[in-house]
């Protein structure tokens, strides 16, 4: 039931203790401001964790080699190890029922490329049709390559969006167009795009037979990349992809001769790994965001705290005339309770919405490395407010029973 007196007399302490009352607001909004901010900031670390694994399969492995470090079997360390078509081959037949998409890589640096009178330098990637899916690509024209192109070592490319502007930027749709690649003509099947954008469309895709033909590559080739058909949960996707790495690492020192205990010969990456490393990273500091705004509110309530014992002490002697006069113990909890819920909950909501409207503003301008449009929930937020209130009603709790307890003779004799 609505008691307005009782509202007038919150209202009344408040008037009196303008700044007392001010400060310890402040105190409250600052911890929720405090606490919405740094939960922000940890989502916008989650968004930028997962915008930089949208540039390729969350689950790609990849293999490369370099040179090896370590005598073995009489072969002298210092030996370049070079992939080949066969170990292509031997991983895909003996691991089928284990793979989701698979291609090789042949690559050309900085390849001279014409288009009438325009003229770049762009790096050649030969790989198959699944390397769509491994590097995320979308079509924005035409079509990506398939394995008839590979079969037949077609001379088709897929450009990128980039390369389509700064050299074909005249053509709207670029399909069937030629352009000149070491002095022969390929024509241009599809135009892709890459949510990683910039160097992620510095590419030009041809198929991987046609790019070893063309650049004298034999069956010479620099990469592996391999995705593994979807597991139950992200742990035994994690276990599976380690178990695939690591006969991967063994197979291909078997066949190139190399120790087993040498690092750099054969060299793999599995982006489950970095996922996994990456979201316990945002974990820990989510949690330490927590951590640390908790404790600016628990500052805050501890001062409302403070508050409301120096006004029940301020009040002794009129409370002691209330409960001679009849007024029931809980009456007079009622009444600190009313006051401290008041300030906490005007002050918190205030100190909410300041906090999500700066979020709401200015979140989506911020775009730096790992961190993208800081937000968070409002459930969360509005949650959270709650919580607060309900912590201010209990750090109201202690001075109202405190009143309650007060005894009348005792409270009429305080000065």
């Amino acid at each position: 039931m609505f008691d307005i007196e009782r509202w007038q007399e919150i209202f009344d302490t408040i008037r009196k203790n303008k700044l007392r009352t001010f400060l310890t607001g402040v105190s409250v909004a600052s911890g929720i401001f405090i606490l919405v901010i740094l939960l922000g900031f940890g989502q916008g670390m989650q968004n930028g964790i997962d915008k930089e694994f949208q540039r390729d399969a969350s689950n790609m492995i990849g293999v490369w080699t370099q040179v090896t470090t370590k005598e073995y079997k009489g072969l002298n360390p210092g030996r370049v190890i070079q992939l080949r078509d066969e170990n292509y081959e031997v991983v895909e037949k003996v691991h089928q029922d284990k793979l989701e998409y698979k291609s090789p890589m042949y690559r050309v640096f900085q390849a001279s490329i014409n288009y009438g009178k325009e003229s770049g330098a762009y790096s050649i990637w030969g790989t198959s049709p699944d390397f769509q899916q491994l590097e995320n690509a979308y079509m924005s024209y035409g079509r990506f390559l398939n394995y008839s192109d590979q079969r037949q070592k077609s001379k088709v490319v897929v450009i990128s969006n980039k390369i389509h502007k700064e050299l074909l930027g005249s053509i709207e749709d670029p399909i069937g167009e030629h352009i000149e690649i070491s002095g022969l003509s390929f024509q241009v099947v599809g135009v892709y795009g890459d949510v990683g954008g910039g160097r992620e469309e510095e590419k030009i895709y041809m198929p991987v037979s046609t790019a070893q033909g063309v650049f004298n590559g034999a069956d010479r080739l620099n990469m592996l990349y391999f995705t593994l058909k979807p597991a139950e949960n992200f742990e035994q996707s994690l276990v599976d992809s380690e178990k695939f790495t690591n006969e991967l690492k063994t197979y291909l020192k078997q066949v190139h001769t190399v120790a087993p205990d040498d690092l750099s010969a054969i060299n793999t990456f599995n982006t489950l790994e970095e996922v996994k490393r990456f979201h316990n990273l945002s974990g820990g500091i989510e949690f330490f965001f927590w951590f640390v705004g908790i404790c600016t509110i628990i500052a805050g309530i501890v001062g409302v705290s403070n508050v409301m014992l120096i006004i029940v002490k301020e009040r002794t002697k009129e409370i002691g005339i209330r409960k001679a006069l009849g007024a029931k113990p809980i009456s007079v909890i009622g009444l600190i309770l009313h006051e401290a819920v008041f300030v906490t909950a005007v002050f918190g909501f205030g100190g909410l919405i300041f906090s999500m409207g700066l979020l709401e503003i200015f979140g989506p301008m911020v775009e730096i490395d790992y961190i993208v449009n800081p937000s968070i929930d409002f459930n969360v937020a509005l949650v959270t407010v709650f919580l607060l209130i309900g912590a201010g009603a209990l750090a109201g709790f202690f001075p109202a029973w405190k009143a309650a307890r007060i005894k009348p003779i005792i409270a009429l004799r305080d000065e």
